[in-house]
């Protein structure tokens, strides 16, 4: 097992897992963990979660801005406007993953996005309803490697099962907690992790959606 810290030669401790490539350790330190509630940018990570399935997120990426611009940079409304002949285009496209599966799923998911939007008001309303209380102690409750190496949570289990029963695909228990922890629903940077502050910071400024 990889160390669960590493300090860099410019003496910044990060998780280990982002400690392969420049462009991860930038996803790390500025994106993951830190809260989003903006509707646009959730749907686009559940639509990337889904196509990570079976792959690495530093493949998913590395296309990120090719899915941007195949998929209307994940305009909702854009998407679920969608057809097949726009999914047999996408199969063309070697800058994201050609699986027709889950092409047909972000476009599925883009009306059923829509759908839960007119029912709860937004998505970001109805997914940080399930956001764990944020600790107020110093120590904001330490994440260890026990707690970052869960697949799951009964968060992401009952996110999965709610979004499946409204007809979302690629949407399951696994896919679910890694797209919280992303969102900042958790904060699992380890302890000791330099970003790990920041999200706790970014998470109390929060006015959570209603």
């Amino acid at each position: 097992m990889p160390k669960r810290l590493i300090t860099d030669d410019a003496g910044v401790t990060r998780c280990f897992w982002c400690m392969s490539d420049p462009l991860y350790r930038d996803y790390h330190d500025r994106e993951w963990g830190f809260p989003v509630t903006d509707d646009r940018r959730l749907f686009e990570k559940i639509c990337l979660e889904g196509f990570q399935s079976g792959l690495s997120w530093l493949t998913i990426l590395k296309k990120r801005e090719n899915f941007r611009e195949a998929f209307h940079g994940f305009h909702i409304q854009r998407v679920a406007k969608m057809t097949g002949r726009d999914v047999q285009r996408l199969l063309r496209n070697a800058g994201i993953v050609r699986h027709r599966g889950k092409i047909e799923s972000t476009i599925n998911n883009a009306r059923r996005a829509i759908e839960l939007i007119e029912a709860e008001g937004s998505l970001a309303a109805f997914i940080w309803r399930l956001a764990p209380s944020l600790p107020r102690t110093a120590a904001d409750r330490r994440t260890t490697w026990a707690t970052l190496s869960q697949p799951t949570s009964p968060q992401s289990v009952a996110l999965s099962k709610d979004l499946r029963k409204r007809g979302w695909t690629f949407v399951g228990p696994t896919t679910m907690h890694a797209f919280m922890q992303a969102m900042g629903l958790f904060n699992h940077h380890l302890s000791g992790c330099h970003a790990r502050d920041g999200a706790n910071a970014a998470r109390r400024r929060l006015r959570l959606p209603v």
